[in-house]
């Protein structure tokens, strides 16, 4: 299992290079760095700018609102400047903000996808092989490369794709056409994973060709940790918080229904379109709270999480300490879930 930092989205660019070096101090294999308040594709050249070890994730990247041309040529020169450390994740978000906040056109998510990868493959085989671009689809058709614009092969081209995904149609699609999966902080319950995520995975792969073999699945799950037991408190009320907010959300109620706290994402929908946003952190109890987050301090989370997740996910986002002061005693229990899972140490790890 490899185990990858968070972002908080509110990092400025200027102070991105000095979190990458701390993560990759404390041991983690890599780093997820978001694509919210600034763009992703900068942070990510930022963190592989200022390590030497560490892979660098975008989690995820907005991409409709993106040409897929603009994101094959800032992932080829992050792959190539980074010697093969970059993954690129992949999200479609919702359609009030693909409308609302980037003026960009609504069309179904799934088929969208599925062309923005096959074209993003298709211009990265034209650039690395020499062969003619011609991806034609019904949303996307690239079919013009001249030479002044091809940047060539590069030493290292398998770029690693994942989807973001929530929904069981955007899941399969990961296991068909994409190299992974980053799953929701809503969404990431093992019982999730079991009983839908992987066998939603499993049939996507088998419709692209590959009956057996399984996407890589990266669980970006909430976890309630720290030094103390007052830290962990702190963590899994600022969980909750979250939670409330992101279940207000239609798309993301899926886990609710699972667990049986259907009437949980209709109360927060309700609460957030009357501006009753106070009222909101007391519909995640603490029953639901405890079926997604896994907590404890760092002495214990490690076994916890193995409990959790071990089979299920190939990687998880294990977060970084709010206080650097704590930064040993979180590397150490990043190193214990890496031996409890069998798991070899990060090369150059302190």
């Amino acid at each position: 299992m490899q185990i990858y930092a968070g972002m908080d989205q509110r990092l400025p660019l200027a102070a991105v290079a000095a979190h990458a070096r701390r993560v990759e101090a404390m041991g983690y294999d890599g780093l997820n760095v978001p694509d919210a308040i600034h763009d992703g594709l900068l942070a990510a050249q930022a963190a592989l700018a200022a390590t030497s070890r560490l892979r660098v994730a975008i989690s995820v990247l907005v991409c409709f609102p993106r040409s897929p041309m603009n994101v094959a040529h800032a992932a080829w020169d992050l792959q190539a400047f980074s010697n093969g450390r970059f993954e690129l994740g992949l999200g479609s978000q919702v359609r009030g903000n693909i409308v609302g906040r980037y003026s960009t056109p609504w069309t179904p998510p799934v088929p969208r996808m599925r062309e923005y990868v096959g074209s993003l493959r298709a211009i990265w085989r034209c650039w690395q092989t020499g062969e003619a671009l011609d991806f034609r689809g019904e949303i996307y058709s690239f079919t013009r490369m001249q030479p002044f614009f091809n940047p060539g092969p590069i030493e290292r081209p398998e770029i690693p794709i994942h989807l973001g995904a929530v929904g069981p149609n955007m899941t399969r699609l990961a296991g068909e056409v994409a190299d992974g999966l980053v799953t929701h902080p809503t969404s990431s319950s093992p019982r999730q994973l079991r009983e839908a995520t992987l066998p939603e995975l499993a049939a996507g792969t088998a419709r692209g060709g590959c009956p057996g073999a399984r996407a890589r699945l990266m669980s970006a799950g909430l976890v309630a940790t720290g030094a103390t037991p007052e830290d962990v408190a702190r963590a899994r009320e600022a969980a909750r918080e979250l939670l409330a907010f992101l279940y207000s959300t239609p798309a993301y109620w899926r886990a609710l229904d699972l667990h049986g706290f259907p009437a949980v994402g209709t109360k927060l929908r309700d609460l957030s379109r009357q501006g009753r946003w106070a009222e909101m952190v007391g519909q995640i109890g603490d029953e639901l709270l405890d079926t997604l987050v896994p907590q404890g301090p760092y002495d214990e989370i490690a076994a916890v999480l193995r409990d959790w997740y071990e089979g299920l996910a190939d990687a998880l986002v294990f977060p970084v300490p709010g206080d650097p002061r704590h930064d040993g005693a979180a590397g150490a229990a990043i190193e214990r879930l890496r031996r409890l899972a069998g798991h070899a140490a990060a090369p150059g790890s302190s």
